[in-house]
């Protein structure tokens, strides 16, 4: 069970909330500015090109160095997997910003509505006027949730990178929009953005939808929502889920039991 302590907390030293999306500045929240228990900084920062904005850790991509030194254990990222999964879900939840589950993260759902054994992240996305109202209002927010298996609780940050606002595909550094981190794992969840396609429904293609990461969707696809549950919680999948799924996997992924990966 999941008892979130308070809404949000802002680090006073980055937080650009209470501002309209347009004027996120474009710049790093560094290390100096959200670090917790680590005296080093272990994100490829100065190693990655200029105009990238999230910096994975130099030693795993699914980890934010930031906040994080080392890999996982197994067992010790299933235990911190579930509780991140289920806090972005409450949180979503309480400020009423719609959301819903994704790529492996929806196929962990398909099979047995849990986070696949062998995954290090997990994927979600939303709507443009979502990711605007989060960058407006919950950029760069703390969220506290007690945990029964961690006495003192766990802080999640909610991060948005300030090229949501940039649509092209072309933005190829900046292919996720936001994130929610664990500020002591340093595990995340990606967050992109699904778009109108202007390009292809101006060429007849109608309710054409587009992701920066180059997946794209037709709105009958994923609207409406279906409800559902996914690590204990309530959550949202697309409606034609076989469908999405078979496409980026191929349908032996919907029946095939064996990891083949």
């Amino acid at each position: 069970m999941l008892l979130r302590l308070f809404c949000w907390l802002s680090l006073t030293s980055i937080i650009v909330g209470w501002v309209n999306s347009r004027t996120l500045l474009k710049r790093d929240a560094d290390f100096e500015s959200v670090r917790t228990r680590l005296k080093k900084d272990h994100s490829g920062k100065a190693h990655d090109p200029v105009d990238k904005y999230f910096h994975e850790a130099t030693f795993h991509p699914h980890y934010d160095g930031r906040f994080a030194d080392r890999v996982l254990s197994y067992d010790e990222r299933r235990l911190h997997l579930t509780p991140l999964m289920q806090s972005y879900l409450s949180t979503m939840s309480d400020i009423g910003a719609e959301t819903w589950i994704m790529h492996g993260t929806l196929l962990g759902w398909w099979w047995n509505r849990k986070i696949l054994p062998w995954d290090s992240d997990v994927d979600v996305q939303v709507s443009e006027p979502t990711m605007h109202f989060l960058a407006s209002y919950y950029n760069m927010t703390i969220h506290h949730y007690e945990l029964p298996h961690i006495p003192q609780g766990r802080d999640y940050m909610l991060e948005i990178n300030p090229s949501y606002v940039k649509r092209t595909q072309a933005d190829e550094f900046n292919v996720i929009d936001a994130r929610w981190i664990d500020t002591e794992t340093g595990l995340f969840i990606d967050i992109t953005t699904v778009r109108k396609n202007e390009a292809r429904i101006f060429n007849g293609t109608e309710g054409a939808l587009i992701v920066k990461d180059k997946h794209h969707y037709l709105e009958k696809d994923l609207f409406p929502l279906r409800e559902s549950m996914y690590e204990d919680m309530p959550v949202k999948v697309p409606f034609a889920y076989t469908q999405v799924l078979g496409e980026e996997y191929g349908n032996r992924a919907l029946t095939t039991p064996t990891y083949e990966g």
